[in-house]
């Protein structure tokens, strides 16, 4: 069980890594509920101890020789009582075969244990990513991305965004998958747990469809698209990513919390997702998902 010592130190290190990496881009915060309840916790506001991990990822893009701007995705959780345990970090880049991405996370792990252990060390582990990324990009994994960035070529002068709705999302790794896939791809959006399920991701097209590709294997009691938007990018222009910034309308990826209640927790208030849609533009969507309008 934690203690009020690794709560302290937990939220130190949260509040340094924001203080490092200060941007939405380079930090978020994937689970705002467990990060309220550890900061209540360690300022002594409260004596119940937090029923979660506090879940969140640091965006890093390294200059690679021969291979040019790089970026890694890691993905921390901290556990209750960490430090006195390492931290759950894992490495993701789409620069890397698998093989290579098994590597780094075993070779960044045994780093961690033989200098880390007893310390707040989440810092310590970007650097080293920084420091090592070199070492794992190799020119055989270059030739396979650009082999992957001309097959998607076309669909990422399309932006898109999946209106996603399941029966139900309970399963805490559902969620935490939900999370790290958005944010390994770097789609935003949000994602309603409960019943029923709601989840927004938008980004290049061919992202998308990676997202959901990964989403529908999974085992769902009933999941589908309720509704899509695609809106063609003008193709001759160098500077897509400004014009997909341009259409975005949410965040990173971000888990809402909407008034649960019910017997199990596990019913949002409606109105308050409501009010979120509408707040950026997409209250039509409340419709097109519960057939009723939106209040």
């Amino acid at each position: 069980m934690a203690g009020q010592e690794e709560a302290e130190a937990q939220l130190a290190e949260l509040e340094l890594l924001a203080s490092m990496f200060p941007t939405q881009e380079e930090f978020t915060m994937n689970d705002h509920l467990a990060f309220a309840e550890l900061r209540d916790y360690a300022e002594n506001r409260t004596a119940s101890v937090p029923s979660s991990n506090v879940q969140f990822t640091i965006h890093i893009v390294s200059d690679i020789p021969d291979s040019g701007m790089v970026s890694f995705s890691l993905l921390c959780a901290y556990p209750l009582s960490y430090p006195k345990v390492l931290p759950e970090i894992s490495i993701r880049s789409t620069s890397l075969c698998r093989s290579q991405q098994v590597q780094m996370n075993a070779d960044l792990n045994t780093y961690l244990k033989e200098n880390c252990i007893g310390e707040v060390c989440v810092f310590s582990a970007a650097e080293w990513v920084k420091e090592n990324a070199a070492s794992y990009v190799s020119k055989e994994t270059e030739t396979v991305s650009k082999v992957k960035e001309n097959d998607a070529s076309s669909k990422d002068t399309v932006f898109t965004r999946l209106w996603i709705y399941s029966h139900h999302i309970y399963n805490k790794q559902k969620r935490k998958n939900i999370l790290e896939w958005s944010s390994e791809l770097r789609l935003t959006g949000f994602s309603m747990p409960g019943k029923p399920g709601v989840v927004c991701v938008e980004g290049p097209q061919s992202l998308c469809e990676e997202f959901w590709s990964r989403l529908r294997r999974l085992s769902w009691r009933r999941i589908f698209i309720t509704h899509r938007e695609d809106i063609t990018l003008d193709s001759t222009s160098e500077n897509t990513d400004g014009q997909m910034q341009k259409h975005r309308r949410f965040l990173p990826l971000e888990e809402k919390i909407f008034d649960a209640h019910g017997a199990r927790g596990n019913h949002m208030d409606l109105g308050q997702l409501y009010q979120f849609l509408s707040e950026r533009g997409c209250g039509d969507v409340f419709q097109l998902y519960f057939g009723i309008e939106g209040r």
